[in-house]
C-alpha cells in the first residue's frame, strides 16, 4: 500500500494528525484534508499541520467536506486506494446549540466522501464513529452487537447515521467500509474541549474544574497512540466480500477499562503538583454516566487492543502540555 496515496480527512484535528503522522513514518504518501474551522483554537491545528508539512510525502488541502464540487474534484484527481475519514463536527454539547454544523459536516460531508469513494474505486474506507451511538444503554460493556437506535444527542444521531449510510453504500456498490466507535480519546496534541485537556488547563491556571453528575462519571479513556496503531493496522485489512453480506464492519476502539473521573482528576493533580478546585454540578443534557468498550472483536481480528494505563497516558499528555504551552 506504500506506493498508493491515502486520504486522511480531519488531518489538522487530534486523531487525524496522529494517524497521518504514523502513516507518513511508515512511508505512505498522504493527502490531508481539513477545513481548519474555529470550533477550537485554529493555532493548535496549524501547529499540528506545521509538523506534518515537514514531510515531503504530505500534501495539504484546505476544503470543507460539504463543498460537493471541491470534494468530487479531489477524489477524481487522486483516486485514493484508502480513505481514512476522521473529519467531523465533534462534541455532544456543541450539537445542542449548533445543530446545522453537524448536518453540514457529518451528513452532507459524509455523503460526499462516500460518493468520492464509490466513483473512484476506493479499496477501503475507514471512518470514525463514536461511543456516543450507544446512547442511554445500560448494559455494560458496550458491544457492537447492541442496539444503537436511541441516541440522546444530535451528534450521536449523526454518527449512527454515518454507520447506516456506510452500510448502504457497502451493500449497493460493494464498497469495503470499516467504522470505528472511538471511546474518549486523549493524549498529546489533544482537543481543548475534552475533559483531560480542560482539567489540566484549569488546574494550571487555578480555576475550578466542572465535575458533572457530582463527579460520579466513568469513561473508557483511550490513549491516542493505541488508537493510531489500530487505524494503521486496519488500513491493509480490507473487509472480505462474499457477494452476499455487505463488506462492512464496525469495531469499538476503547481501553476496556472505565475510569472514575474523580480518579483521573487525582492523577492529574499528582502529575501537575497542584490541587484542583472542584465545582460539583448536575448531569448535562445529552451526556451519559458511563462508557465501557467491549473490544473482543478487535482482539479476535487483529490480535491487538488498546491497553495504555490512565497513569501513563496522563503522564505523556502533561509532559506535552507543559512543553507546548511553556508552563
Amino acid at each position: 500500500m506504500s506506493d498508493q496515496t491515502i486520504l486522511v480527512t480531519g488531518a489538522a484535528g487530534f486523531i487525524g494528525f496522529h494517524v497521518a503522522r504514523a502513516l507518513l513514518e511508515q512511508g505512505h504518501r498522504i493527502v490531508g484534508l481539513d477545513s481548519v474551522n474555529n470550533y477550537y483554537d485554529p493555532a493548535l491545528k496549524q501547529s499540528r499541520l506545521n509538523l506534518l508539512r515537514k514531510n515531503t510525502r504530505f500534501d495539504f488541502v484546505q476544503a470543507d467536506l460539504a463543498d460537493r464540487p471541491s470534494i468530487a474534484e479531489l477524489f477524481a484527481k487522486h483516486r485514493f486506494a484508502v480513505v481514512i475519514h476522521l473529519a467531523a463536527q465533534a462534541g455532544v454539547r456543541y450539537s445542542i446549540d449548533h445543530p446545522h454544523a453537524y448536518v453540514d459536516a457529518n451528513l452532507e460531508g459524509f455523503v460526499n466522501v462516500l460518493e468520492g469513494c464509490r466513483r473512484n474505486e476506493c479499496r477501503h474506507l475507514i471512518y470514525a464513529s463514536s461511543s456516543s451511538v450507544y446512547g442511554a444503554n445500560t448494559k455494560l460493556p458496550f458491544s457492537v452487537d447492541d442496539k444503537t437506535d436511541r441516541p440522546i444527542s444530535l451528534y450521536a444521531a449523526t454518527k449512527k447515521a454515518n454507520e447506516v449510510m456506510a452500510h448502504s453504500y457497502s451493500h449497493l456498490y460493494r464498497l469495503p467500509v470499516t467504522g470505528l466507535r472511538f471511546f474518549t480519546i486523549y493524549g498529546p496534541w489533544g482537543r481543548p474541549d475534552m475533559a483531560i485537556f480542560m482539567f489540566t488547563k484549569a488546574i494550571m491556571e487555578g480555576r475550578p474544574i466542572k465535575l458533572f453528575n457530582h463527579g460520579k462519571m466513568r469513561r473508557d479513556f483511550t490513549y491516542i497512540d493505541d488508537v493510531t496503531r489500530v487505524v494503521s493496522r486496519l488500513a491493509d485489512h480490507v473487509p472480505g466480500d462474499d457477494g452476499k453480506v455487505a463488506p462492512a464492519r464496525v469495531y469499538n476502539v476503547g481501553n476496556h477499562h472505565p475510569e472514575e473521573v474523580t480518579h483521573v482528576v487525582s492523577v492529574l493533580e499528582k502529575e501537575l503538583g497542584r490541587a484542583a478546585v472542584k465545582d460539583m454540578l448536575p448531569m448535562q443534557p445529552g451526556d451519559v454516566t458511563e462508557t465501557f468498550a467491549d473490544v473482543e472483536d478487535l482482539m479476535r481480528d487483529f490480535g491487538f487492543s488498546p491497553a495504555t494505563s490512565i497513569e501513563d497516558g496522563i503522564h505523556h499528555f502533561v509532559a506535552w502540555y507543559r512543553d507546548h504551552y511553556k508552563v
